[in-house]
């Protein structure tokens, strides 16, 4: 081991006042030593001073007074002949840069599916209602289907994080790439920061041992940067990004429409919205704020804002956020090079984080002893030039799996799939018996090779005149 570095690192952690970081050091074996060293060489001391600072003294939430709040403004889903028209432009103009291969798909796929109970990469988590493909498998077959569309093919940039970005990667070699290209397949981890005390230390998850975490979705910026991906996207003359979460199986993130309103309204980073279920939905909701167009957090939105309702009965802030968007590569270099202007707020979430004593021994908290410090990608919207926001069908686009029972969980994700195919059934003009929510009583599933849109799915019904829905069918 480099005794100079060792000297170095050390005196920087002191001058930080994080020396305490190497308060176990005589004790430890040499691996465990370049353990810690490595993990201490990774955190730019400055960086988490600055967002320590920023993130303890930041109030998020909206004064009850605020009154720079409004709506925001959107795109809506076409509903007469001029509306139509318009989206069936923006749809000829997004087919034309998927043509061009100016577009990529790129998943934020960090997080592990314990809340799933699954023990592995979420992306990896078993969710459609009979073949049980896993989402990664979703994702890639829609990526086929569209490379059979626009016959080019497509480029998907996969942001894993430290804690699952080996099980990610022999997920995919396990599974063949789903039959995807591996030269048009790019990993990528996101960045990592401390968890902190109130007071702004480092903590010890052991003595040899920094506690750290992804550092939010909004690292998606500097990940693109740093990992060398920005360029190696220019080289291959990508101009937008579109950026979607892995835990929402129905995401449209090919979707050409979405992709012509963002070329067309000359946006840096457009977003998709639908209209939240209730106030209580744990959603963000996109507003103006002090002029520009924001996404505050529900947590972060007073109830009486959060419940207000306009003289029809609608939410007055009801266009939530699905973490869905299209974003410029030379807006995403802006935003990764961290400079000036462009950079990304910090935001603390307390956690239990496990910790040890003065004397090295273990301590699991029983209330939440830490911060995680992370920053958001919607941040990046005021940042933004022309920003758009284009509605969606939530019903055809939105159902994430976060939990394993209750609200956003498997099995709401699942019911909403079948909701959604048994709907393309019935528009196409089949019979399917189905409930009061518009759920079948069968189990079937209709691939993105077999069609990726309703009018996709009515043409190729209509040339199966034979066809006949049975429990357990696959459509493929």
């Amino acid at each position: 081991m480099n005794a100079n570095l060792v000297s170095e690192v050390r005196s920087a952690f002191e001058e930080a006042g994080q020396g305490h970081v190497f308060n176990f050091w005589d004790r430890l074996s040499q691996e465990e030593r370049k353990h810690l060293l490595k993990q201490a060489c990774q955190i730019d001391l400055t960086r988490l001073k600055d967002a320590s600072r920023e993130a303890l003294g930041q109030a998020g939430s909206v004064n009850d007074s605020d009154a720079d709040l409004e709506p925001a403004p959107w795109i809506p889903l076409p509903s007469g002949v001029d509306s139509t028209r318009l989206w069936e432009e923006a749809e000829g103009i997004g087919e034309e840069l998927l043509n061009a291969g100016k577009i990529a798909a790129f998943t934020v796929a960090g997080g592990q599916g314990t809340r799933l109970g699954f023990n592995g990469p979420k992306g990896a988590f078993p969710i459609t209602p009979v073949s049980q493909k896993s989402l990664f498998q979703l994702f890639a077959e829609k990526i086929k289907a569209a490379q059979m569309r626009f016959e080019k093919p497509i480029m998907w940039f996969i942001m894993t994080s430290e804690i699952n970005d080996e099980a990610t990667k022999k997920f995919f070699i396990g599974n063949d790439n789903f039959g995807l290209s591996s030269s048009k397949i790019r990993f990528l981890r996101q960045g990592m920061m401390p968890a902190i005390r109130p007071t702004g230390e480092i903590i010890l998850e052991r003595p040899d041992r920094i506690s750290m975490n992804p550092d939010g979705h909004g690292g998606f910026f500097r990940a693109v940067v740093d990992n060398g991906v920005a360029e190696e996207m220019r080289n291959a003359g990508i101009e937008t990004i579109s950026y979607f979460q892995v835990d929402n199986p129905l995401a449209p993130f090919l979707e050409p429409a979405f992709l012509g309103f963002h070329s067309m309204s000359g946006s840096e980073m457009s977003s998709r919205a639908a209209h939240k279920k209730g106030p209580d939905e744990k959603v963000g909701v996109f507003c103006k704020r002090n002029g520009n167009l924001s996404v505050i957090e529900y947590s972060d939105l007073p109830d009486n804002l959060a419940r207000l309702r306009s003289e029809d009965g609608d939410l007055v802030f009801n266009a939530g956020n699905l973490a869905m968007h299209a974003i410029d590569l030379a807006f995403v270099e802006r935003i990764g090079k961290n400079k000036g202007i462009y950079k990304l707020p910090y935001h603390s979430a307390k956690k239990k984080v496990p910790t040890v004593d003065a004397q090295g021994c273990k301590v699991t908290p029983k209330k939440p002893n830490g911060i995680k410090l992370e920053t958001f990608v919607f941040d990046a919207i005021p940042l933004a030039k022309a920003p758009c926001i284009v509605e969606v069908c939530r019903a055809d686009a939105f159902s994430p799996v976060k939990n394993a029972e209750g609200d956003d969980s498997i099995a709401t994700c699942r019911s909403d799939q079948l909701r959604k195919y048994a709907r393309w059934v019935k528009e196409a003009g089949g019979e399917l018996p189905i409930d009061e929510t518009g759920e079948p009583n069968i189990s079937f599933e209709i691939t993105p090779q077999f069609a990726d849109s309703q009018d996709e799915f009515t043409r190729r019904w209509r040339d199966k005149s034979n066809l006949c829905i049975e429990d357990g069918l696959i459509l493929d």
